[in-house]
């Protein structure tokens, strides 16, 4: 399944290690390997994976040592899918507020979006294939929504089947597909008489969907530039966002939304803390609107709890939940000091 390209060959102690950690998956739970810098642990780690044929995730500690593993795994393994899995946010400031200066600071940040199209590149892969590195900060222990629910909101197309061309073109609006019929950019598609072409934002490929009357004639994977690919007989397009939820949960989700809001608004104002009871009202109905009218708003991870059906304190989906229930775990500590 893993496909190590590379001329290099174990030397000194990396051969053992790599036997005693690849016969060690299956009988511990916890192994460790130790080295100084520069002594070959990633590539030591690189033969493991090769060896144990699990899909695979490295955690590093920051964005910089893990772009650094990230490239090192893609030069390793061309064949394979080695994907970067960090936080979008290149700043990112929380709210605050100061009492005894009475100055409110708005939540401040600066959106990377490329870094937001990996993360639904990664969870795309994991749905899709087996053969999967992900090199990945302490973000993927933060919550991206349930696993099935991105899965079934997955538009499936299938050659030689029968559809309603505007109900797909409905379904695309619904998982945050924007249309442009003018140039193609990421999570983006266009229609044009019996033609549909679709952008994800986890690919470097267009899918061109052609219709002859209500029936998928042909499937092509093209590259935007050159328009050159290849056909397929069915392919299945994933939300354009990472964290997607059903309208019915939605629907459900936002009552419950409103009947905390409240509780919480005459909490505040019993307390007399009215500027904060108006900030709270605003932002929230705000959010509300958005999610009836798009069925997305910014954040809308830190209101899962109403949408999955936990319980407080419970814990949220992490990407851990997209990875099959056998696979490899690597924590990088060597540059904690």
């Amino acid at each position: 399944m893993f496909e190590l390209r590379t001329d290099l060959k174990p030397k000194g102690d990396q051969a053992q290690a790599i036997k005693k950690l690849s016969e060690g998956v299956n009988r511990y739970r916890y192994q460790t390997l130790l080295g100084v810098t520069g002594s070959g642990k990633t590539f030591t780690i690189a033969n493991v994976i090769s060896e144990v044929n699990l899909p695979t995730l490295v955690i590093s500690p920051n964005k910089i040592l893990a772009a650094q593993l990230y490239l090192e795994f893609k030069d390793l393994f061309p064949e394979n899918s080695v994907e970067y899995f960090v936080s979008f946010y290149d700043y990112f400031r929380p709210e605050a507020y100061i009492p005894e200066k009475d100055i409110f600071l708005e939540k401040k940040f600066e959106l990377n979006e490329t870094l937001e199209l990996l993360k639904i590149k990664t969870i795309a892969s994991l749905q899709e294939r087996k053969d999967v590195i992900v090199v990945a900060s302490v973000s993927c222990l933060y919550n991206i929504g349930k696993p099935s629910d991105f899965n079934e909101m997955g538009i499936y197309i299938e050659k030689g089947k029968r559809y309603d061309r505007r109900e797909i073109l409905e379904k695309l609006v619904d998982v945050q597909y924007s249309r442009n019929d003018f140039s193609p950019v990421h999570g983006s598609f266009r229609a044009r008489g019996e033609i549909i072409e679709i952008f994800p934002p986890y690919s470097d490929k267009i899918y061109r969907i052609e219709f002859f009357d209500d029936e998928v004639e042909k499937i092509s994977v093209l590259n935007p530039i050159t328009r050159k690919g290849f056909s397929k007989d069915f392919v299945t397009i994933y939300p354009a966002k990472h964290y997607m939820v059903r309208k019915e949960k939605i629907e459900r989700g936002i009552k419950r939304i409103k009947e905390d809001l409240e509780r919480r608004l005459k909490e505040l104002n019993t307390k007399n803390k009215l500027i904060e009871a108006q900030r709270l009202k605003e932002r929230v109905n705000y959010d509300i609107e958005m999610l009836k009218t798009t069925g997305y708003c910014r954040g809308i991870e830190n209101y899962s709890v109403y949408f999955e059906d936990r319980s407080p304190g419970e814990k949220p989906y992490t990407l851990l939940d997209y990875f099959p229930k056998d696979f490899l775990m690597v924590i990088d500590e060597s540059h904690i000091t």
